[in-house]
């Protein structure tokens, strides 16, 4: 007899085919540009980390060109204002589900107002230096300030669809709705990173080099493993209830712990740091500054220098060099957001009033300040550690670009691995859950 599929089987099918379903509309949106903008883009403008997320949509001008990074932004500045800097937010982060469906709301408006902003900075540069590369013939002939408005609020509007079809994913499908939106972006810009590579190594002659192209191939495997192993590595703070003796035989009595993941600021810092730099790169771009140093011309100077502040990498006629300024910047930032976040996360002074009211205490620490300074000493040195590994993920590619003058499209670890793996983790341990649920029907089975 064939089996009858339970109804969490069928709920998981579904909830599969409803995220594939949703992420293949959402890179239907790539392909889809802004009104005025060329379809036939040759050479468009190389926006590094803010293109990869968006899966390359952003240096086409797609319709959803800003993606969901606007969200990813205003969640983060929703977070720091909850820090006792607006009172009414931390009211509503204590309120329980009432007040989360509140900031939830709040973040969601703040993203539109920065997609807004954001498209509309962004089309006004590209106007002034990049307009016979984006913009098609008839542009010129339109009212441009309401031209710029029209194209922001539609980009605006590409935003608000990708949240929508981030929360289907959150609510019908499997995983995370954001997530899964940027993990896709990250894998749609794949297939052109390794066609990229291909091309340098392997089918031009003059530059063909297959040691490199196995080698890079290899290394992105082994970033792989390396970082599965580190996410989920963890440290666990052991707990004890002084309402349970240590004579009583309750399973699991004697086991209770307080779990501490190695990155408990995940990808966070990475991705803060490197959209904190990119900006004024970005602008440098768009106002057509050179990044050429010139004594003579004051402009020359501004962008020359923003450059080597904000950017890990120069590139000249012949080869690519690292910025020490930039390079130590970016380090620098992102050990200064892995501490920031994982201490915003987790709170060694509530951690310590929690136990408290739990009546629970670690083993040879009293409660109180000495538990605090210990959850607090904890948490630095795990911090210490996964700040280090996440800066090694995040410079390898900048650094192995450089060594082998890999195409800029080549990345060789970075966020975008990271990002990969943690959603994939997240997702298989979500599958795995719900495969290993049972379905109860009482002492009668009626059926």
């Amino acid at each position: 007899m064939v089996q009858k599929m339970s109804s969490n089987t069928k709920k998981l099918i579904l909830g599969i085919l409803v995220t594939l379903g949703v992420l293949l509309l959402f890179r239907v949106g790539y392909w889809v540009t802004l009104p005025f903008i060329n379809t036939t883009l040759t050479n468009p403008v190389d926006f590094g980390f803010l293109n990869a997320i968006s899966g390359g949509a952003l240096g086409r001008f797609s319709l959803l060109c800003l993606g969901i990074t606007p969200y990813i932004t205003s969640s983060i500045v929703i977070q720091l204002l909850e820090m006792d800097i607006i009172p009414i937010l931390k009211e509503w982060r204590e309120g329980g589900k009432e007040g989360k469906q509140k900031l939830n709301q709040l973040t969601r408006y703040v993203s539109l107002v920065l997609a807004f902003i954001q498209a509309l900075t962004l089309t006004i540069g590209i106007s002034i230096n990049y307009s016979d590369v984006y913009f098609v013939p008839s542009f010129t002939n339109v009212n441009q300030p309401v031209l710029f408005a029209y194209m922001a609020i539609v980009a605006t509007a590409g935003t608000a669809f990708t949240l929508w079809l981030a929360e289907l994913i959150s609510k019908y499908g499997i995983g995370n709705g954001s997530s899964m939106i940027i993990c896709a972006g990250i894998i749609a810009s794949y297939p052109a990173m390794l066609k990229d590579l291909t091309s340098q190594f392997v089918s031009t002659e003059d530059t063909r080099n297959i040691w490199v192209y196995a080698s890079t191939l290899v290394v992105m495997l082994l970033i792989v493993v390396f970082i599965v192993f580190m996410e989920s590595a963890k440290r666990t703070i052991p707990v004890q209830y002084a309402n349970r003796p240590s004579s009583a035989q309750f399973r699991g009595k004697n086991d209770s712990n307080i779990p501490i993941k190695l990155n408990s600021a995940s990808v966070i810092p990475v991705i803060f740091a490197s959209t904190l730099m990119a900006l004024p790169v970005t602008i440098v771009q768009m106002a057509g500054l050179t990044t050429n140093y010139d004594s003579a011309t004051s402009q020359y100077k501004i962008g020359y220098w923003l450059n080597q502040i904000f950017s890990t990498t120069s590139t000249n006629d012949t080869n690519v060099t690292i910025n020490i300024i930039g390079f130590t910047l970016y380090i620098v930032l992102i050990f200064l957001f892995s501490f920031f976040y994982t201490f915003l996360q987790m709170n060694p002074e509530d951690m310590a009033d929690n136990l408290q009211k739990q009546n629970a205490f670690i083993p040879g620490v009293r409660p109180g300040e000495e538990t605090v300074g210990y959850i607090s000493r904890v948490i630095f040195k795990i911090t210490m550690v996964g700040g280090t590994y996440l800066t090694f993920v995040a410079i390898l590619p900048i650094i192995w670009s450089t060594i082998f003058d890999l195409p800029s499209s080549v990345r060789v670890g970075g966020t975008g691995l990271i990002i990969i793996v943690g959603v994939a983790m997240e997702t298989a341990k979500q599958i795995k859950e719900a495969k290993q649920e049972r379905e109860y029907k009482g002492f009668l089975d009626l059926e």
